[in-house]
């Protein structure tokens, strides 16, 4: 009798071993990405999954493009039509904004690049992306009384150019391979600065002083002093401002008068294509560590913040642009160095 006993209790035990060692088994990717939804909607802002299609189009090792055209193409159509169908030139349009171009690029993209895409997916699904967001989103609504609406896609694109960011608030798009962008650092710090330009776009846009260099500097400057905001000010300024480091920031303020006298005849242009936006093609300072305007914009509204009070940058949203950078008094204290 006790030997039966002790037959059923190793039996059981067993079988319980053998019930947990099934149970830790850890998913394949494959399966992950089959149980994560399409799209999750949080509030206002619906965020779609893409990069989840543009690797199972691959499953077995055959090419399903019906998955690309009904899954990555339709779904976020208005980004890829009017966003990535214009920023890359008339030659690269018909790569987007149709579903056979966007089915040709998708044939290679993924199984050319396979293991780094598959790292870069498996380090998005550890970060429990639709936690984050709401996370984020609560904190945000809780700092900022302006609601904001948006539809982002998280996926892997041929060209990088956007990173972060969007041509609209519908039009809106995480990069996943964009080799600038840690994806851990870019969902708990970048999350927050794309949800203030989300805030202040529709103010911005009924300025009209929107298209100038100035208010693309001054939205990317607001965007990062918010960053700092969100966190209680804990996160550096240099964090901040594109993750510089301590040397990269020090670079600029060593170089503030001089940044400073040679942007300024852009501040108005609209054309987007000048030295202010575009260091990296003009090189006015070809040895400067990250963007010019991303910098000085945060100056101009730090200085906006220190001269009107704390809580000043709440005004900012609705405030003329030009009155933004006026109020700061940044140029006068340019001018004293």
């Amino acid at each position: 009798m006790k030997i039966l006993f002790l037959f059923i209790i190793i039996c059981v035990t067993l079988s319980c071993q053998n019930k947990k060692q099934k149970e830790e088994i850890p998913l394949t990717l494959e399966k992950q990405l089959e149980q994560l939804p399409d799209s999750m909607k949080i509030e206002d802002i619906v965020i779609y999954n893409t990069f989840k299609h543009q690797i199972l189009a691959h499953k077995n090792n055959e090419y399903d493009s019906l998955l690309i055209a009904n899954k990555v193409y339709k779904p976020h159509q208005t980004l890829w039509d009017n966003c990535y169908g214009m920023i890359f030139g008339e030659e690269n349009a018909t790569k987007f904004n149709n579903p056979e171009g966007m089915i040709q690029w998708n044939k290679t993209l993924y199984p050319d690049n396979r293991i780094f895409f598959d790292r870069q997916a498996e380090t998005l699904l550890s970060l429990n992306i639709d936690s984050l967001f709401q996370t984020n989103l609560k904190h945000f609504n809780n700092l900022v009384p302006y609601k904001i609406s948006s539809r982002i896609s998280i996926a892997f694109v041929p060209f990088q150019g956007i990173g972060f960011g969007g041509c609209s608030s519908d039009q809106f798009v995480y990069e996943l391979n964009n080799p600038e962008f840690d994806i851990k650092y870019s969902m708990e710090k970048g999350i927050p600065h794309e949800l203030n330009h989300l805030a202040y776009e529709p103010f911005r846009y009924k300025d009209p002083y929107t298209q100038t260099a100035l208010a693309q500097t001054i939205d990317e400057g607001f965007a990062c002093y918010f960053t700092r905001v969100f966190f209680n000010l804990e996160l550096s300024p240099e964090e901040a401002v594109e993750d510089m480091s301590e040397k990269d920031w020090n670079w600029y303020m060593q170089h503030e008068k001089e940044i400073f006298t040679k942007c300024k005849p852009y501040f108005y242009d609209e054309s987007g294509d000048n030295p202010l936006l575009r260091n990296d093609q003009y090189k006015i300072f070809s040895d400067a560590p990250r963007s010019l305007n991303y910098w000085l914009g945060y100056r101009i509204i730090e200085f906006y913040v220190k001269k009107n009070g704390t809580d000043s940058w709440k005004e900012i949203y609705t405030m003329p642009i030009e009155q933004v950078y006026k109020d700061s008094g940044y140029e006068g204290y340019i001018n004293t160095l």
